[in-house]
């Protein structure tokens, strides 16, 4: 459905508040259709959205308004982009300019993997239409951290900071996907990076949006890399990240629903959510193949046993690639399952988070068995 149809459809069942999840829609224009009609949505219009569905956009925004971000060449054709290769004098992620479902990024290792990543890109074999257009980037050093903030424009709350998994194999190896799991944790910043993440990247991001005559209503996801000079922005999303918000909205605390109306109607309060002390972990069960090509249609066990025991203590099961075939529960999706719990520590909430996974089956299982070792690393070093 495009943005009038979902706009027609929220007209006819009276609904008082849109929550707009995905990034296509956005990047569609759905809330100038619901802001046109009087409905409320939340979630940024469609110029602020091209922060995520423009890579392009994005980097180029950066520039113009100071953000910490990796040095950044547009590339239009192979010959092109080939010219800028040795610019950094080692590897380089190339980016899809477009919606690409997380898989338009490639972080090379060599020279030879960048041409490889670039040929890919510009032959649409990687990512259709979506890979016309090409950010070639600085291959940045240090540790991944997800950091996502609610705003109405005015008011802003920040959320507490997570840490995405991409690469689908432990130790961050293989190709990027969606993400095969997140943790939630306070220890992953310190309260000076905490602050130099709002003060250099997230406000200085929204001034520069109004300062170009876009108001950001929704949720601003900044992935950042934290190197030797400081935080520096990889991407933005411009709704919550998956599977970040599975560990975040385990520890929230507050009335999400009652903050996102309040988003939607420029009445934002900083006193809305707070946190659950302690810690929470993602794990995701995915499919045989995954990223690659995969098969849907396997049966799904062992839900029940961990829904038994669900709970404030127990492991919630989060489904996003299933469908229920003959009464029986199936695979549906890349992404299968996203296995999550909360626990005291970062240490209690991995292990019952891996406890419930155990138990899961289903033909071509996988999921990587490191989600959350770096954290876990921190706060206990070797």
């Amino acid at each position: 459905m495009g943005p009038k149809e979902l706009a027609q459809l929220a007209e006819e069942l009276k609904v008082d508040l849109t929550v707009a999840g995905p990034e296509a829609p956005l990047v569609a224009g759905v809330a100038d259709e619901f802001l046109a009609r009087g409905l409320s949505l939340a979630g940024p219009v469609q110029a602020a959205a091209r922060l995520e569905g423009s890579k392009i956009f994005s980097k180029q925004f950066m520039r113009r308004h100071r953000i910490p971000t990796a040095d950044f060449v547009v590339c239009e054709d192979l010959p092109a982009a080939r010219t800028h290769l040795d610019r950094w004098g080692g590897p380089a992620v190339v980016k899809a300019d477009g919606l690409a479902a997380g898989k338009g990024v490639v972080v090379a290792s060599d020279r030879s993997q960048t041409e490889a990543a670039l040929q890919s890109c510009f032959s649409g074999q990687l990512v259709g239409e979506a890979g016309r257009r090409v950010v070639l980037e600085q291959r940045l050093e240090g540790e991944e951290v997800s950091f996502h903030v609610l705003t109405d424009g005015k008011t802003v709350i920040p959320m507490a900071p997570t840490q995405d998994h991409k690469p689908v194999w432990d130790e961050d190896r293989g190709p990027n996907t969606g993400g095969m799991g997140a943790y939630c944790d306070d220890g992953i910043l310190s309260e000076n990076l905490y602050r130099r993440i709002l003060d250099e990247i997230v406000f200085p991001t929204l001034e520069g949006l109004r300062s170009e005559g876009v108001v950001f209503r929704g949720v601003l996801y900044c992935g950042l890399m934290i190197t030797a000079d400081g935080p520096q922005v990889l991407e933005y999303n411009v709704r919550f990240g998956d599977p970040e918000t599975q560990p975040l909205l385990f520890r929230l605390r507050g009335d999400l629903a009652e903050a996102l109306k309040s988003l939607a109607g420029g009445s934002l309060r900083e006193d809305m959510l707070s946190w659950e002390p302690g810690a929470s972990v993602c794990v995701v069960a995915a499919s045989g193949g995954y990223p690659g090509e995969y098969s849907t249609g396997k049966p799904i066990t062992g839900l029940e046993e961990i829904e038994a025991g669900a709970g404030a203590d127990g492991a919630k099961v989060f489904h996003a690639g299933t469908a229920r075939r003959d009464n029986q529960l199936v695979t549906a999706g890349g992404r299968v399952l996203g296995i999550t719990a909360r626990g005291p520590d970062l240490k209690t909430a991995t292990d019952k988070a891996y406890e419930a996974a155990s138990k899961i089956h289903f033909e071509g299982i996988h999921f990587r068995r490191d989600i959350a070792r770096k954290g876990l690393l921190r706060a206990h070093p070797l």
